[in-house]
């Protein structure tokens, strides 16, 4: 009789062992649940823009030749026909010499040739040749006093030198700015704006605007304008942003823009990382249940969801990629 008891031992133990492994298989998958809710839905478009006067002036020469002097520091304060900068006028200087010598012999032929003419010694050609060349001599001296008043480069606005480009010695040519003038009181942000989204851009969308510089500052702003056409190699538009009075923004700094494009006051939010593919796990008694549904505006951190799940039922967030229908689950918390 004692010889029979591991014979009866036995099947307890590959009993106990089937259980313990079905109870293993069985037991509730942990996963991270949340409810869905009622919220705004706000749909944003993500742009980077910087801060720029609202009527930038780029200060160019308008002939060609070193710079000799510059009057004024960035920051500094300007009136419209200050001079900015002094050009070398050496080569000027013997010109206008020239011009004005020219002048005086074709004003002494003038002259003389009236006189002959009112004495009948010369021809009314020979008289209106005289006065000709005067007047042009005059013109020449004229032009090459306009040319030397060009070798000082002055402002066109009342603002401040924004920047300034150039050092005494480097050449200035048409094609070269100099400086830029603007109002720091009155700046604009402009936006690059990626092609794709531009088409949900309108004028007066309200917009939230921040920077490194200010940790945790949101800065209100709304959108004035949006350029006609956009930049093929960058693939996007500029997008200029009125901010709101009072932002005391310095001209240059850079910001993340989020221009709001759409908003649903009362709106099924679930988190982003409860949507894959068109679908989301919600968990019904306990076990895992898969649903098809239809979203509406997309957040960074939540989703609205416009068919397919209710407000209150339960979701998982970030479901384990081996979750299978009718899996019980409970709250990793």
């Amino acid at each position: 009789m004692k010889r029979r008891w591991p014979w009866l031992a036995l099947p307890l133990v590959l009993a106990a062992v089937l259980i313990g492994a079905w109870l293993w298989r069985n037991q509730p998958v942990k996963v991270t649940l949340a409810k869905a809710r009622i919220g705004p839905a706000v749909e944003l478009v993500y742009a980077t823009g910087y801060v720029e006067p609202q009527l930038p002036v780029q200060v160019q020469a308008r002939i060609t030749a070193p710079v000799e002097r510059v009057l004024v520091e960035e920051g500094q304060r300007v009136t419209r026909g200050q001079p900015l900068f002094l050009l070398a006028d050496d080569e000027q200087q013997a010109l206008l010499a020239q011009s004005a010598a020219q002048r005086r012999a074709a004003e002494q032929v003038e002259g003389r040739t009236v006189a002959l003419f009112r004495q009948g010694w010369v021809t009314k050609a020979a008289r209106d040749q005289a006065v000709a060349n005067a007047d042009a001599a005059r013109a020449a001296q004229a032009t090459a006093n306009a040319r030397r008043d060009q070798l000082v480069v002055r402002a066109l606005i009342d603002g401040t030198v924004i920047k300034r480009d150039i050092e005494p010695g480097e050449l200035a040519t048409p094609s070269r700015v100099l400086a830029q003038l603007g109002d720091p009181a009155r700046v604009r942000v402009t936006a690059t704006v990626d092609e794709r989204d531009i088409s949900r851009i309108r004028l007066g969308q309200q917009a939230l605007m921040s920077s490194d510089a200010w940790p945790g500052r949101a800065i209100s702003a709304i959108v004035s304008e949006v350029t006609p056409t956009g930049d093929p190699t960058q693939r996007a538009f500029r997008v200029r942003l009125q901010p709101a009075a009072g932002a005391n923004l310095p001209l240059g700094i850079s910001l993340e823009v989020n221009v709001e494009t759409g908003r649903k006051d009362r709106a099924v939010l679930v988190p982003a990382g409860a949507v894959a593919d068109g679908k989301v796990w919600v968990a019904v008694d306990g076990r895992a249940r898969r649903r098809a549904v239809a979203t509406g505006v997309t957040g960074t951190e939540t989703i609205e969801i416009v068919r397919g799940v209710k407000a209150g039922e339960t979701v998982i967030t970030n479901p384990p990629a081996d979750l299978a229908e009718g899996t019980r689950v409970r709250s990793a918390d």
